[in-house]
This record gives structure tokens, C-alpha cells and sequence, in this order.
């Protein structure tokens, strides 16, 4: 194979993350090379199976430091970006990793040459009362302002087997005998499955997705916050008692469980903000098309996923109701 013959390469940050690892697989089924830029590269190794020989090799990267990102986007001809942070530890601050990162990434991909795609969320809103939903508008307009070519994606919830949200939730069914509902439980949401979103991003790499613009990402359903726990229970076969939980209550949770060390807190001050507003596709956003559907993709229905991944946490695993023994 000729230099002029080589498929192009695709530069993916946070490739070895919950989207980003889908994201990798979607762009090796379609034959191009791929350099997964990860902090860690030595844990990355499960991707390789993903693709042909040579086809994904792998780049250490932080966000926090420009120089390995020029580094990552070198020879690239695209670059996606699938790094984001729930909550902060460390130096890992959502102003250092969401907007000056993704800043980075961009000023770096404008230097290579290369075609922008960037995963922000719903909810993203520069002048948010949240860390998380302000560095994630902050993100975009700069990303806009510096490639206003670039193609960015807000998805809602994701959902998929190595989720944050339905997995977290069934595996505190396992363990408590209530669980909470932040706010009543009214938050709305439209969880989008993961291989749909990555689906989305390898159309932008293939330059099927209209450039300079913000698309939505949601599921079929919109779903309550309670809602979304009902399913959970249900697929997992429990019945945990559904008990509301007010929004300052929850917060004062979130800031005592967050001085604890070395312990994820099952919820921060800022996540409780984010939960005081609905997580879902806006009017704007589906009559001008900036959708899944608007894409040509159709959305995939929780129910039909959750059994396949959820199904560790019944009682008695995939045999809880069939009847057989283990």
C-alpha cells in the first residue's frame, strides 16, 4: 500500500472511555486508522482486538498539557474529542480538562489541518449555575470560535454496558434498601444509547454530518428521573422502595461525602444543580433537524439494551425468573 493509498488517520481522546471505546469501534468498521491519545496507554490495551492488526495504536496525552496534545493530533486528518469529567479530583478540574482542554484540542487540530468533532452534553450553557454545564458551554463557543467548521454533539444520558447512570443505580439496589430521588425524581431525561452516539460521531469523521453546527442527542423516550429507576428495577428484578430526596438535602450529601478521600461521592453539589433543569432534546433542535433522526439514525429504545448488561445485578444473575437452576 502506497503512502498516497493509506486510510486516513483519526486522532481520538479519550478513545478508552465509555463513548470513546464505541467510538473507536464504529471508525475501525469503517477501515480508518485510529491513535487513541489516553493518559494511561498501558490500560488501553483492550482496544487493540477492536480493529485489524496495526490499525488503532495509542499516544500518551493530558489534557492539562498542550504539548502532548500537539503531539496526539500530529498527521491527523480528523480529531474527536470524548473527554469529560462527573466530578473533579485532583488537578482533573472541570475548567482544566473540559474548557481549556477541549481549547487545546482545538487550537492544536486547526494547527494540524484536521476536521474537529467534539462530544459535549446537554445541558451545556456557558452561563450555567454549574461547573460542569458552564466549562461545557465555555467548550463549545471556543471550539466554534477557533474551527467554525467543527461538528459537536450534545448528547442527554448515555446509556450502554459500561455506563455511569443505570449501572450506578442497580448496583446501589444491590446494597441499600431505598434509593433516592433527587429533587422527587421529576428531572427529565432521554437517554441516548451509546452505539448510536458513537454511530453519529464516525458520520461527522466520514463528512456525512453538516459542519459549524450543535446536534442533540436523545433516545426514543423521554423519561422522569423516576422513571428511569422503575426500568432499572424492573429489568433488574427488585423492588427497592423509591424514597425523594430534596435538592438541599442532597447537596449537603454531596459536600460531606466529597472531603472524603480516595471515595467517588454517589453525588456532588454541582451534579444536584444540573438535576434542577430537564436533560433533554430542545424544540430548536428537533424542527431544524440537529437530531439523531435529523441524521438518519434511528434512536434505540432503553428497554431493548438494558437486560443485556443489567442482568448482573438480579438477585440471582441471568437466571433470576426462568425458572432454572444455576
Amino acid at each position: 500500500m502506497t503512502l498516497a493509498n493509506l486510510p486516513p488517520l483519526v486522532t481520538v481522546f479519550g478513545g478508552s472511555g465509555f463513548v470513546g471505546r464505541h467510538v473507536v469501534r464504529a471508525l475501525a468498521k469503517r477501515g480508518y486508522s485510529i491513535r487513541v491519545a489516553v493518559r494511561r496507554p498501558d490500560l488501553a490495551g483492550f482496544l487493540q482486538p477492536i480493529g485489524n492488526v496495526g490499525q488503532i495504536s495509542f499516544v500518551q496525552a493530558n489534557l492539562r498539557y498542550r504539548n502532548s496534545i500537539d503531539r496526539a493530533v500530529e498527521g491527523a486528518s480528523h480529531v474527536v474529542n470524548c473527554v469529560g469529567i462527573l466530578h473533579e479530583t485532583g488537578r482533573n478540574t472541570f475548567d482544566a480538562v473540559q474548557e481549556f482542554g477541549a481549547r487545546a484540542v482545538a487550537e492544536a487540530a486547526r494547527n494540524a489541518g484536521a476536521t474537529v468533532t467534539h462530544i459535549s452534553a446537554i445541558g451545556a450553557n456557558a452561563n450555567s449555575d454549574s461547573d460542569y454545564g458552564r466549562t461545557k458551554g465555555r467548550a463549545e463557543a471556543a471550539i466554534l470560535s477557533i474551527k467554525p467548521d467543527a461538528v459537536i454533539f450534545r448528547p442527554s444520558i448515555v446509556f450502554g454496558p459500561e455506563d455511569s447512570f443505570f449501572n450506578k443505580f442497580a448496583d446501589m439496589a444491590r446494597m441499600s434498601p431505598v434509593l433516592p430521588l433527587v429533587g422527587g425524581g421529576k428531572t427529565k431525561f432521554q437517554p441516548v444509547y451509546v452505539e448510536d452516539v458513537a454511530e453519529a460521531v464516525a458520520r461527522a469523521v466520514d463528512g456525512k454530518v453538516a459542519a459549524g453546527k450543535i446536534y442533540e442527542l436523545g433516545g426514543p423516550e423521554v423519561l422522569s428521573f423516576r422513571e428511569c429507576l422503575e426500568l432499572m428495577l424492573k429489568v433488574t428484578s427488585r423492588k427497592n422502595p423509591l424514597v425523594s430526596l430534596p435538592f438541599g438535602l442532597a447537596s449537603l450529601i454531596g459536600s460531606v461525602a466529597s472531603l472524603i478521600p480516595f471515595v467517588t461521592p454517589p453525588i456532588t453539589p454541582d451534579q444536584v444543580r444540573l438535576l434542577k433543569r430537564d436533560n433533554v432534546v430542545s424544540a430548536e433542535a428537533e424542527a431544524e433537524g440537529r437530531t439523531l433522526k435529523g441524521l438518519g439514525i434511528t434512536p434505540t429504545m432503553p428497554a431493548s439494551v438494558l437486560g443485556s448488561y443489567l442482568v448482573q445485578y438480579r438477585p440471582h444473575g441471568q437466571y433470576t425468573g426462568s425458572g432454572k437452576a444455576a
